[in-house]
């Protein structure tokens, strides 16, 4: 199952929040597998259109999704998922 790790600083929201493996082929159903174990945590990743939010970045293994509109980017068993807030600022 693919696994996913998240930025240290969702967990001031989850305190729980940790490395899980999921059942997803998409992104898009690795955000909703989360979501399931850690209600809300949706609303930070993706919009209310389920487009990825302006300052998050998600990666799948060393590369960047391409797909942030519908999450559309494949995993596959081994893929290891990293969901992380952007950087911004000057």
């Amino acid at each position: 199952m693919p696994t996913v790790r998240f930025t240290p600083n969702l967990k001031r929201f989850f305190p729980d929040l940790q490395t899980t493996e999921v059942e997803a082929k998409t992104i898009a159903q690795l955000v909703i597998q989360v979501n399931q174990r850690w209600d809300g945590l949706a609303d930070y990743i993706v919009d209310e259109h389920g487009r990825l939010r302006k300052h998050v970045n998600i990666f799948i293994g060393e590369d960047q999704i391409h797909d942030e509109e519908t999450l559309s980017d494949p995993l596959n068993q081994d893929s290891k998922v990293f969901i992380m807030q952007a950087l911004s600022g000057g």
